[in-house]
């Protein structure tokens, strides 16, 4: 069911990779910014803490809303086009962040800057399916994912700098000029690859029936549900991990910081070594690899780490394990679709997998705030990989590979 085979200079395959790797850094980097600099929004907005969780809550609707309508779009009428709107935006969105002297103008901002995310959030992952054949994805989106590393250890820490040291609004500004030059270099050299798009026309039925036919069939299905427990997974073991580094382990707020560093150090190396090995073994054994290695690690965790050590040596260990599913799941997913219903399954699958998050972490507040403490994080973590693990086994084919 994956497109064949295309032909391209090594040049062209580098323009792709550039432009989409810095998309992908942007989008994750921007979204995850906001948590650090939340104290920073309050003390120059004059807005209490109880409301800023509607920044992230305006995000996630807008993100969810938007990648439902434009992944049959991006069918319809191509990847690059898509592409070049969504960065676009994504751009204009940031700089707006700039002028936002009021609470109510941010939270405009970051309801923009989800639907742009909305829009790019299938587009992206479904051109490295469009352009590049079956054998060398995983290679393909482990660089690509390592972007979302990069952000954690280089984005993040620079946003938050200048954050303290000027305002709130600079980081968001310099992330869209970032996203300036993606949007040129996308609209002025990246290609569309033939034969990627949907020949129906564009009508709410069809859009719908075909939402529903994922869901029926048994791959398309099964990544949907992935998509969910992969996302619930992160919810509740991530959503009170720097609580409980602070609160049980002992860590300050600065060697928290550190902790994360060092994880996302760690899976900017494996990102792209797990993506080729993927390509020499198969999607599925390292995806169920890494949720039978993650299940007992998870569980360990909450009684190993004691420390600065212990939880940059434990919290590294998972962050490789992490690395060896992501890219091969999404390659993976890839290959269970036509080309022209890529971009549809994986704003479906993106977007459940938002809802996931968010029910996963409003549960997550429960299971902390038990007498079993992050432990009760941990074991929620646990049996969704678990979960996971038998649905990639049980549901999901790995297809033969394509000769190049």
């Amino acid at each position: 069911m994956a497109t064949p085979p295309l032909t391209r200079s090594r040049g062209e395959a580098f323009v792709i990779m550039t432009t989409l790797w810095l998309v992908v850094f942007v989008i994750s980097s921007q979204l995850v910014l906001i948590i650090p600099i939340l104290p920073r929004i309050s003390e120059e907005l004059h807005v209490s803490e109880a409301l800023l969780g509607l920044l992230g809550t305006a995000y996630a609707i807008t993100m969810m809303i938007f990648a439902l309508i434009t992944g049959p779009v991006s069918d319809r009428v191509g990847r690059r086009r898509i592409i070049c709107i969504g960065s676009g935006a994504m751009a204009v969105a940031l700089f707006l962040h700039g002028p936002a002297g009021t609470f109510a103008g941010l939270l405009g901002a970051r309801a923009l800057a989800g639907i742009a995310a909305g829009i790019l959030t299938g587009a992206a992952v479904s051109y490295i399916g469009d352009y590049f054949p079956y054998e060398s994805r995983g290679r393909a989106m482990g660089w690509i994912m390592s972007s979302l590393a990069v952000g954690q250890v280089l984005g993040i820490p620079a946003g938050t700098v200048l954050a303290d040291q000027f305002n709130f609004r600079l980081p968001f500004t310099v992330f869209g000029g970032l996203m300036v030059i993606a949007w040129a270099v996308a609209a002025l050299r990246l290609p569309q690859p033939p034969d990627t798009v949907d020949a129906h026309p564009l009508r709410l039925e069809r859009v719908l029936h075909t939402y529903l036919d994922l869901l029926r069939q048994r791959a398309t299905g099964g990544c949907v549900v992935l998509y969910i427990l992969a996302f619930a997974s992160f919810g509740f073991f991530l959503t009170y991990l720097p609580v409980w580094l602070e609160a049980s382990a002992g860590l300050s707020a600065t060697q928290v910081a550190t902790v994360f560093f060092v994880g996302g150090l760690v899976n900017v190396i494996a990102s792209p070594l797990c993506g080729r090995l993927s390509d020499q073994f198969g999607r599925k054994p390292l995806i169920i690899a890494a949720h039978v290695f993650l299940v007992p690690l998870t569980l360990l965790i909450p009684f190993a780490v004691r420390g600065l050590v212990t939880a940059c040596v434990f919290i590294g260990i998972a962050m490789i394990f992490m690395a060896m599913r992501l890219p091969a799941m999404q390659a993976l997913m890839t290959s269970v679709v036509p080309s022209e219903r890529r971009g549809s399954l994986f704003s479906l699958a993106n977007a459940a997998g938002q809802a996931g998050f968010g029910a996963a972490s409003a549960f997550s507040g429960i299971a902390y705030a038990s007498t079993a403490g992050f432990t009760a994080n941990a074991v929620g973590s646990s049996l969704v990989l678990v979960v996971a693990a038998i649905v990639v086994w049980r549901m999901l084919p790995e297809p033969q590979r394509l000769k190049s």
